[in-house]
């Protein structure tokens, strides 16, 4: 299948999955001089969320400079059963490479397994499936680092003392779990006097993360801080903060993009979000998954030299993006995505 004409990739992508087409950048599926290009297809854990939206644009910028195609299609909101239908449609179609966010990652190896057994490439980003599912995991930061980083920013803005909650995605997200690891980790090494209270999924929505982070106020009332790690949470939170008028007293941070949290913070109502730059995430994980298709990302590589944003450091099979970064009210204009 794997040798499919285009015009059979075109009919396979019209009935693929519900009737939903996946996105695929512009342009035809044969490279000039008649060679077949190669097919990315990228999975995020929602399509609609913005991180993923962002982490999209880079992956097409990478995709053009390379010449590849590159499809990108997911659950409108998280869903692994849905995740798990995508990766087998593209198993049908035959793609060369495919890319996944993993929003349970015991749930969707064993597709992606399969989509190894009929010789398509398999990488991973965000969130990592089982290491025997996928070659390589495009890691955003160690979950050390994440988990550290949150956890050492939360004790400066309450000066190592008070009750704090957690709002996460979902329950069954390994990224999430592993960052959760390191948050408490951190606590009980660092933090004597710090208390977690509470630790709620929003299932990746606003709306769920500011109604839980309404109710985690209205339950505790010497709440001091919450801690939201993943993006739509961080505004969620913030607008439930805000509307209780516990601006200053309620602190927020959290995993974030500056666009969608730059009103809260330049407010003060949100104090700082920590994140990586995800448009740099989504071309990394193109060009790697272009370079296991070719080849020249091999198991036992210690470094990736990427075209367009140099040398990454490989630790064993995870690529790693680099270290968080803190954005606050003193630089968050400079960023606009």
């Amino acid at each position: 299948m794997k040798k499919l004409l285009p015009l059979f990739l075109t009919a396979a992508l019209l009935l693929a999955g519900c009737g939903k087409s996946p996105e695929a950048s512009a342009g035809a599926t044969q490279a000039s001089g008649g060679a077949k290009k190669i097919t990315v297809a990228l999975l995020p854990k929602s399509k609609g969320n913005a991180y993923f939206i962002s982490c999209k644009a880079g992956a097409e910028k990478a995709a053009k400079a390379l010449g590849v195609d590159l499809l990108f299609d997911g659950p409108t909101d998280t869903d692994p059963a849905k995740q798990n239908e995508i990766v087998e449609n593209w198993i049908t179609l035959g793609v060369d490479v495919i890319a996944a966010a993993c929003d349970n990652k015991e749930g969707i190896s064993t597709a992606l397994r399969k989509a190894q057994s009929k010789g398509i490439k398999v990488i991973t980003y965000d969130a990592d499936a089982l290491p025997d599912a996928r070659a390589f995991f495009v890691n955003q930061a160690t979950p050390e680092g994440i988990g550290y980083g949150l956890m050492d920013e939360a004790a400066r803005l309450l000066n190592g003392e008070g009750e704090f909650a957690i709002i996460l995605a979902t329950l069954t997200a390994g990224n999430q779990q592993e960052w959760l690891r390191h948050i408490k980790n951190r606590l009980a090494e660092k933090y004597p006097k710090m208390t977690l209270v509470a630790t709620r999924p929003c299932d990746d929505l606003k709306d769920k993360a500011q109604s839980e982070a309404t109710a985690l106020m209205g339950a505790n009332a010497n709440l001091k801080l919450i801690m939201n790690i993943c993006s739509p949470a961080v505004p969620g939170a913030a607008e439930a903060v805000k509307q209780a008028g516990k601006a200053g007293k309620v602190k927020v941070i959290g995993l974030g993009l500056p666009s969608e949290n730059r009103r809260y913070v330049k407010e003060g109502v949100t104090d700082s979000i920590i994140l990586w730059k995800t448009e740099d995430l989504g071309a990394l994980t193109v060009e790697a998954a272009v370079a296991l298709v070719k080849g020249t990302l091999k198991a036992g590589d210690k470094s990736f030299q990427s075209s367009a944003m140099g040398e990454f450091e490989i630790k064993g099979d995870n690529l790693l993006l680099g270290k968080p970064f803190v954005f606050n009210k003193d630089n968050i204009d400079q960023f606009n995505f």
